[in-house]
């Protein structure tokens, strides 16, 4: 196990991430804030599904998802049609329209990735991919034996 002085430094890393998200979603088109790009890649990556399943991908409210699906459904970027297994339910998926944006859209963000990143080695740029990716599967596997995030969370100040 690592040390405590890594795990707080980690945590700032980690709080520091938010700038790079930001900068990020400053490249967004206008009409497509950071969580409807979300939406439009979850379903492109899980295929149709219900509301309910993406709010749960997404981990925030159903209320909250609802709002982003009427907001990329208003697009065209979006179906919705009726659940066969359930009428009160809509299944959603991607449109023709929601995966030519999508593709602009994840082509735009790679550029500026390799833009952002182009003193960084393929080796580098693998590592971190690798990385990140343990390090979701770590929270996923906490919050699937019950625990929260907090638990493994350094209460040492984020600055």
């Amino acid at each position: 196990m690592a040390e405590r002085s890594q795990y707080e430094e980690l945590a700032r890393q980690i709080s520091a991430i938010g700038a790079v998200k930001r900068e990020m979603a400053r490249g967004l088109p206008p009409e497509c804030p950071p969580a409807s790009a979300a939406v439009l890649t979850l379903l492109d990556k899980h295929g149709e599904m219900r509301t309910s399943r993406l709010a749960e991908l997404m981990a925030i409210d159903m209320s909250v998802t609802s709002r982003h699906v009427t907001h990329v459904a208003d697009r065209g970027w979006i179906e919705r049609r009726p659940d066969p297994q359930d009428g009160r339910s809509r299944l959603l998926r991607i449109s023709e329209s929601g995966e030519r944006f999508l593709a602009d859209l994840t082509a735009h963000l790679v550029e500026a990735f390799a833009s952002h990143l182009q003193d960084w080695s393929d080796e580098d740029v693998a590592r971190l991919n690798t990385l990140l990716s343990r390090l979701r599967t770590s929270f996923g596997d906490c919050r699937a034996r019950g625990g929260t995030p907090h638990e493994t969370t350094p209460t040492a100040p984020l600055s």
